[in-house]
């Protein structure tokens, strides 16, 4: 009986073998875990920004209180210059007083685009919103006042029209030469501060938002072909026919930016916890490759002398802005005109137009992006460090021959103005085309220089590290920056301030 249940069950055995050896099953892989969709998460689970966070950063998800955070999709057409979205915002009340309406920029209107924005609702009410500045201000009213820390959650869809020339504003929002870059194209909510909600028609020379720091985790859909660079970190990326997918944490950051191409051609390189990723259209290489060792070497000179980079990427992307760079949250864009790089651009090596564009342009990581400013009514305080800091980055790459080269740059600008004793810290409005890069962009950097010869090189160094870690974040103003100037020092910085910044 044994040997026939043992004949048996080694004859069902070898039965059962042969009809699963005839038959095909996938591999046994681990199930990737899925990632979230953006309208997934909740509106006070900041842990998806960690892995946009160097490991000493990710304190401050938890510190920022009452940021606003964007839930954003943008669909880009076939044709690329069309865009649509559905945006949802977290937008709590962090002042003192109660607000009776949010007020938000719709851009593309004055930057030769167009937004059109519909379906909007607080809290899931229609609400009818009103407009104002050419259209770019939408105001939308709220049924009861909103209380202090008090949040809400609008929603509305928008289409926008990207403009297909760099005429306006360099060129911020343009899908021209094959590049779309996608600035400031989604409703963003204005900064309100002691002028109640901060909103004007910003001037051709000069930058265009003013905003705190957010949140965002955007989803784009775009065809297939294009390459996607944008501000954040990567979550996800899917294709599903010809269309991609790409799902995007930013935070805490200033803005969200998107530049795309099916010319990008991508060089990058490591950088401490930071990955540096350099594009530019086929061809360019070697531009590419120039921006991307300058912005590592700036990065390492500004992370040391003022406070850490804060994300573990950072993009720099060619783009055919009128400017010679752009800045954004995490990224930079700089002009496609100076990325052959063996040759000359107005009669000077592009070699030294690329060095200087990509040292200034990494430098508003720390003076725009980390420290915060209205960079219409003060726009020294973002451009004129910007300038200090890439002569120190001069200084600290080719000592007192590299530094005395590029300030001699920051005086001729000056003297093209004769030296007038005109103050850095008026408003862009306030100056011509060319007082604003002679005054601004030099006259305001070697006030820097001034305000170090005066409280001395480690006095200032310290001053430096301290106003970069106290406002990080935060909003910075001339009369804060005199403040923590004059505790360091121990001095009195009044007539030094009268003659150079104050009207």
């Amino acid at each position: 009986m044994k040997k026939i249940f043992i004949s048996f069950l080694a004859s069902t055995l070898l039965s059962v073998s042969l009809i699963l050896a005839s038959c095909s099953f996938p591999p046994l892989t681990a199930t990737p875990p899925r990632t979230p969709n953006p309208t997934d998460i909740p509106w006070d689970d900041r842990s998806i920004f960690n892995n946009g966070l160097i490991a000493s950063q990710q304190h401050v998800l938890n510190e920022i209180k009452g940021a606003s955070v964007y839930r954003i999709e943008f669909n880009i057409a076939d044709d690329i210059y069309h865009v649509t979205g559905h945006e949802e915002v977290q937008y709590t009340n962090t002042e003192t007083v109660m607000l009776n309406e949010v007020e938000l920029r719709l851009f593309p209107n004055i930057l030769g685009g167009k937004m059109d924005v519909s379906n909007i609702s607080i809290d899931d009410k229609s609400v009818a919103p009103t407009y104002d500045l050419e259209n770019s201000l939408m105001i939308i009213p709220f049924s009861t006042p909103l209380e202090p820390n008090q949040n809400v959650i609008l929603k509305m869809d928008f289409a926008d029209e990207v403009p297909q020339s760099v005429d306006q504003n360099y060129g911020v929002l343009a899908y021209y030469e094959n590049v779309l870059a996608l600035a400031h194209a989604y409703p963003m909510i204005c900064v309100y501060d002691d002028e109640g909600w901060n909103a004007e028609i910003p001037p051709q020379d000069g930058d265009i938002s003013y905003s705190d720091a957010a949140f965002f985790l955007v989803q784009i859909n775009a065809p297939i072909g294009l390459t996607l660079v944008t501000t954040g970190s990567d979550l996800d990326h899917s294709e599903a026919g010809q269309t991609q997918t790409l799902t995007v944490a930013d935070g805490p950051a200033r803005d969200f930016y998107l530049v795309a191409s099916p010319a990008y051609k991508e060089v990058s390189k490591k950088f401490g916890e930071v990955t540096i990723h350099s594009y530019a259209i086929n061809g360019s290489e070697d531009g590419a490759q120039l921006a991307l060792d300058v912005a590592s070497k700036a990065m390492d000179v500004y992370s040391k002398r003022y406070a850490p980079y804060p994300y573990t990427e950072f993009d720099i992307a060619s783009t055919p802005t009128l400017a010679l760079g752009i800045e954004y949250p995490g990224m930079i864009a700089i002009t496609s005109r100076i990325y052959n790089v063996n040759g000359e651009y107005r009669g000077t090596p592009v070699r030294n137009y690329m060095q200087a564009t990509v040292a200034h342009e990494v430098g508003h990581q720390w003076f725009y992006n980390l420290v915060g400013d209205d960079q219409l009514d003060d726009p020294w305080l973002d451009e004129s460090f910007a300038q200090f800091v890439t002569l120190q980055y001069y200084t600290d790459e080719y000592g007192p021959q590299g530094a005395e080269g590029f300030r001699a740059s920051l005086e001729g600008r000056w003297k093209s103005v004769d030296e007038a004793h005109i103050p850095i810290g008026l408003p862009v409005a306030k100056y011509s085309d060319q007082e604003y890069g002679a005054i601004v962009y030099g006259r305001g950097a070697l006030f820097l220089v001034a305000l170090k010869e005066k409280m001395g090189d480690a006095v200032f160094d310290q001053f430096m590290k301290d106003y970069t870690t106290q406002l990080s974040w935060g909003i910075a103003t001339p009369q804060f920056m005199q403040s923590l100037a004059e505790k360091d020092c121990a001095c009195d910085l009044d007539q030094l301030f009268n003659d150079w910044v104050y009207p």
